[in-house]
This record gives C-alpha cells, structure tokens and sequence, in this order.
C-alpha cells in the first residue's frame, strides 16, 4: 500500500495534464483527490506495519549493471516522514484553493514533488534515493519562479543551485562508496554491513552529510531557505519548510550516519612539526582540514564540528528572526532555528537525541507549515502586505479572527509550549545533547528563549498592536483597514489549518504514537555501525 503514495502522485500529474488548461477547479479537486488518497495510503501501510520491522514494499531488479534494484521499503522512521508528506500535501492543496492563474500546472509541479519526496522516503536503494530526491528539486524551482512572489527568479535560482552543489556532493559520496564497497550493490542493507576503511569513513562522512545537510539548512550553507520561503506561493513554503528541508535531515541520517558512522570518530591528530607549511604538506586534504580545525577551533572530530554549526544554527536563526520586519522572513529564519535542533540530534548519537530529532523533523514540518499558511495565504494575500509596522495599523485580530487565533496556537507550538508536538521533540533533544555535552544543551536552551521572544513580537505586531501608539498609516494600509474588505477566511483554509493543529496536538498529547515506531527502528542491523560508535543501546 506504500508504494502506492508514490503511483497516486504521478498518475494526479497525469490526470491534470490532460484536464482543460482553464478548468481551475477541475485542477484542484483532482490534485485534494491524490494527496488525500496519497494520505490515506501512507496512513494505511502504517497501521499494516509492526513495530521494529522494515517493511519491504517493493524489490525489483532495476539498472543490474551497477547493482542497483528498485527497492521501496520502510520502518519506523521512513513511515513518520511519509505520513508527514501527506499532511502536508493535503493541507497544501487547502490553503492553494484560490490558485487560478495556470492552476493545472501548479498542482501538477506541486504533485510531482510530492511523489519524489515520497520516493525519497521509502528508497532503499542508494541511486533510486538519489534520483527521486534529484525529482524532488525541479518541481520546487518552477513553483517558485512561477507562482512565488518576492524576488522570485532570484528565490527559485538560488535554492536550485544551493540543492545541486549538495546534491554533487552526494552523488560523490555515493560513488566513492559503490566503489569501494566493491561495485556490486547499491543496497542500502549491504552497504551497511560492509566494512569500509576507517580513513575512508573520515572524509565520505563529512562530504554526505554536508550535501545533505545544505537542503536541511545548516549553517553557513542556511542563505537559500529564508529566500526561497518568502520568494515562493503559501503552498510552495509549506512543502519547503515541511518536508523538502526533511529530505536533507533524512538523508544524513539514513546515508551518511548509517554508512560512515566511523566518520564521528575522534581524530587522530598528528604533530605537523615546527613549520605550519611543511606539516600540512606532510598530511593528506582532509587531515590538513582536521588539523586546521583542532588547532583553530579546537574540533577533535566531525561530530564537535557539526555540532557547533547545529548550534550556531538555532542561535542565529532565532537572533535574526527577532529583528526581522517582513512577516514571511520571520517564519523563514525561524525554520533554519528549529531545523538546527533536528541536526543537533542527529549527532547527539544516543537514543534521545536521535528520536528526538526524528520527532523534530515531523513536529516542525507541521507547525512551521502551519505558519506559512498563516503569513503566506491568510495574511499577505488579504492585506498585500508583510510588513510588521504596516500591518500593527490593520487590526487584524478583529479582521481576521481566525488568521490570529490560528498563528497564536501554531506560535505556542512552535514555542514548545507542553501539549504540542514541539515541547516533546526539543525536550528529547535538549535531553541528547546533555548527555553529550552540557553546553550544548544550554546553548540550545537558548535558542529557544529567544524563540518565545520572535514568536510573542510577531504575534504582538501583526495582530495585537497597540492602536493608540502606532505611526501613521500609509495609504496601502488606509486602503486595506476596513475590516470588511479582507476576504474572510475560506473553509479550505479552516480544513487545513484544523488538520495541522489536530497533528500538532495528537502527538503532543500522544507521543508514543510515533515514537512507538521511531526507538524500535534504531534497533535494526541498519544501526550495528552507528551503534558501536555512539550511545544506542
């Protein structure tokens, strides 16, 4: 039944290419249609899933000159993301039912993506990971140069060519390892088990993770995400923030921390002599890159390195998101915090940190979802502004009431506030990084305090100002001030921002309905090597 999320994306994308070019409404009930049946499927091959287990859903020989097969299969945590991709497709195609302008093509694009994230999710096979998470990069570009808004082409450019150098990166990694492993199987089973050369593990580990990572947003490499959300259409963010940034989490979890975990092991630093130039000369590139890092900043291994950017990642996100003045640019910068807690525990490399961030990865595709939907549809396309100052002048929890209520409540999850998914899933995290370091915890701890102070600004400014003390309004926001002439807000959007809050809340209240499925899944062969290495049990 898995398997079936991927087929019902692709046939929607063919059913829309044969509807009329001006029947909109065709266009949208077919694309709610797939991602509903799209939703339904993934829920269904959970429930047909036990605990612990790695469902094989389909295997077949695909490109036998290179070993590789088309393999879909799933465990726990393959099926938490999946789940989370219908969510938000379905939710998507909600807040998109005013699309008119070339609508069957906007849900096709839309659609399409949807099924490479779906194949990304539920590839086994190294190479058919790659190709579905290389489909799931086109859609994205046309969405945003196309419908998007703010600087678009520039938007659109910059996410597409941030996600092929991350994407080349991989494909190295890749290659390297089909190579060395043999060049017999793209299987990610028997790659797993095969031995790679420890020095060989110290440099493929942190090339993967880095490609993988830039889709994720780590810093430094964070500069495309807060363009591309506020660049592209509310549905477009929403996919962006929801689960395109997974693909990259996913991926270094499930590639590069799976194959290479020998990777995180301390280094082995040797002395370079008296002279600077003669020791780097005497070591190979990425000794010399190592020996750079312990001596400049102290690092004694990839796990301290990408650690620190994962926390510099909360930090600065959240600082930049606090002093921000478009409304979209907040979310944006907010997604690049709450992803570094995701990539924190990653490399926590214990049983906390590592559900956690799986729990994350579901958690902030929801409420920062949500959020979009929020800024994008019920706010920007109503009062044409995203201006913080402009729109204190507008009133809007009066004029839309629903809009402030909705981003309160995402807000709060967002915040980590106990009930909602995200108090559950930082507090796993918060707790990994304890245990591998305390400074990392509390360094991360406040990134959250500054998250409760960018949220609550927000929120005060767009909706709660004080009208008494506000400048004088500009004559967009004169015309935009009538409560009456903002479109209320639709039952689509009602639909779908229910069902998100509804996701959020279940699993906050709920935990265990994931995390049942995700702890059990770190028990399976796939982790021996990660095992060794770290604090799984």
């Amino acid at each position: 039944m898995l398997a079936w999320t991927i087929y019902i994306s692709f046939l929607g994308v063919g059913i829309l290419m044969l509807l009329p070019r001006d029947n909109a409404r065709a266009a949208r009930i077919t694309a709610l249609t797939a991602a509903i049946a799209g939703l339904v499927a993934a829920i269904g091959g959970a429930l047909q899933t036990k605990a612990g287990e790695i469902l094989t859903v389909t295997r077949l020989n695909w490109i036998p000159a290179i070993g590789s097969e088309y393999h879909l299969a799933a465990d726990g945590i393959s099926l938490t993301l999946v789940m989370l991709t219908g969510l938000a497709a379905v939710s998507g195609i909600l807040f998109s039912w005013n699309i008119e302008l070339r609508a069957k093509e906007f849900f096709a694009f839309y659609l399409a993506l949807i099924g490479g994230v779906y194949g990304v999710f539920l590839s086994f096979d190294l190479f058919l990971l790659f190709v579905f998470y290389e489909l799931a990069i086109i859609p994205k570009y046309f969405l945003i140069a196309i419908w998007g808004s703010t600087r678009r082409e520039y938007g659109a450019m910059k996410l597409a060519l941030y996600s092929f150098v991350g994407s080349a990166m991989v494909l190295v990694g890749i290659i390297a390892a089909f190579v060395v492993s043999g060049a017999k199987t793209m299987s990610l089973f028997e790659l797993a088990k095969y031995p790679f050369p420890d020095s060989f593990q110290m440099w493929a580990f942190p090339l993967v993770f880095t490609g993988f990572a830039i889709l994720a947003g780590i810093w430094p490499f964070h500069t495309w995400a807060p363009t591309g959300h506020v660049a592209a259409p509310t549905a477009a963010s929403m996919l962006l923030a929801g689960v395109v940034m997974k693909l990259g989490a996913y991926g270094c979890l499930r590639v590069a921390l799976t194959l290479f975990p020998k990777g995180l092991d301390e280094w082995t630093i040797q002395p370079c002599g008296p002279a600077v130039v003669s020791g780097l000369m005497s070591h190979s590139f990425i000794e010399s890159i190592q020996w750079f890092l312990n001596l400049v900043f102290g690092f004694t291994s990839w796990r301290d390195f990408f650690g620190v950017l994962a926390l510099i990642g909360i930090v600065y996100g959240a600082m930049v998101a606090l002093v921000q003045k478009d409304f979209k640019f907040v979310i944006g910068y907010s997604s690049v915090s709450h992803m570094g807690f995701v990539l924190l525990g990653l490399v926590t490399l214990n049983e906390f940190g590592l559900r956690g961030a799986v729990l994350q990865m579901f958690s902030h595709g929801v409420i920062a979802g949500l959020l979009f939907a929020v800024v994008g549809r019920m706010v920007y396309d109503r009062a044409h502004t995203r201006d913080l100052g402009e729109l204190s002048s507008m009133n809007l929890s009066k004029a839309l009431p629903f809009a402030a209520a909705t981003f309160a409540i995402a807000g709060f999850a967002s915040m980590g506030l106990p009930g909602f998914s995200g108090f559950v899933s930082e507090l796993q995290v918060l707790i990994g990084a304890w245990h591998m370091s305390p400074t990392y915890a509390v360094v991360a701890g406040l990134g959250i305090l500054i998250g409760v102070a960018y949220t609550l600004r927000a929120l005060q400014l767009a909706f709660f100002a004080d009208h008494a003390e506000q400048a004088p309004m500009t004559p967009a926001t004169i015309s935009s001030n009538d409560h009456e002439k903002l479109e209320p807000i639709s039952v689509p959007e009602r639909f779908g921002a229910m069902l998100l809050i509804g996701a959020s809340l279940v699993i906050g209240l709920y935990p265990s309905l994931l995390l049942n499925r995700i702890v059990p899944s770190f028990s399976s062969p796939l982790f021996d090597g990660l095992r060794k290495v770290g604090g799984l049990p």
